[in-house]
């Protein structure tokens, strides 16, 4: 397996009356989900999110295949629920995600994506963003309208343009790619990368050894910096392999991201 440790942390944040996060932080899948629609309906769909690759738990890796098989069971759980109870219609969740796959007879890494919540990988001391976030600011910034800092504050941040919870279902970015030397992974919700910049977020993963410690870290610079959103937080060390450097060229599987 290529996964040596992990940490994880979730808070509701310093705003919000509930945490409609949820996370699952056991090898082989490392999943965020960052739920929509209000209280008892953005909890719900986002912890059912979390609940389809709850079975994946405990195997050494699972298949491109099974996650792929996982992200669509958990957006038809989330459209049927919606479709079954009034009170939840139009809930939703981001979905972002870090799992120890088989691909090609050998170990590799796969990062898949649904809405705004990130994954980053810390490799040879820099940290780059793997995933594109589904949202108007993002669009926004690829199309020269403002600039990546403007986007952290702006009022359209928040509107997600892809997520769990509709029909036809999302399609989902996803990345496989293969292991390399001291790999750190960052997992998180919006609620970390809207308060703490990214070269923050940089320094922290690199001071702190320690995977939780490094979690915990993260999050009280979210308190700190005013958390206006719920925070999750899961850091990732691999154990390395035979794998080319940090450029290795991760574009996107699936999507239009």
């Amino acid at each position: 397996m290529s996964v040596q440790a992990w940490g994880a942390v979730t808070d509701c944040g310093l705003v919000r009356a509930a945490n409609e996060d949820a996370l699952l932080a056991d090898p082989p899948v490392f999943i965020v989900a960052d739920g929509m629609g209000g209280h008892a309906a953005g909890d719900v769909a986002s912890w059912m999110a979390v609940d389809a690759f709850v079975d994946f738990v405990g195997r050494p890796a699972i298949s491109v295949h099974d996650a792929e098989q996982a992200i669509g069971a958990a957006n038809a759980a989330i459209v049927d629920a919606a479709l079954s109870d009034p009170g939840r219609a139009g809930m939703g969740t981001t979905l972002s995600g870090l799992a120890s796959v088989v691909a090609g007879g050998t170990e590799h890494w796969m990062v898949f994506n649904v809405g705004d919540s990130r994954v980053y990988r810390l490799a040879d001391g820099r940290l780059r963003q793997l995933t594109v976030d589904h949202s108007e600011a993002e669009e926004m910034v690829l199309a020269g309208q403002i600039t990546r800092e403007e986007a952290r504050g702006h009022r359209l941040r928040n509107i997600v343009t892809r997520s769990l919870g509709t029909d036809p279902a999302p399609v989902a970015d996803s990345w496989v790619f293969p292991p390399s030397h001291h790999d750190r992974f960052l997992v998180c919700s919006d609620g970390l990368t809207t308060e703490v910049p990214d070269d923050r977020i940089e320094r922290c993963l690199l001071e702190h050894q320690q995977p939780q410690q490094a979690a915990e870290e993260l999050l009280r610079l979210a308190l700190a910096a005013g958390a206006r959103d719920n925070v999750t937080v899961i850091v990732v060390d691999g154990t390395g392999g035979n794998a080319p450097d940090a450029d290795t060229d991760t574009a996107p599987r699936g999507g239009d991201g």
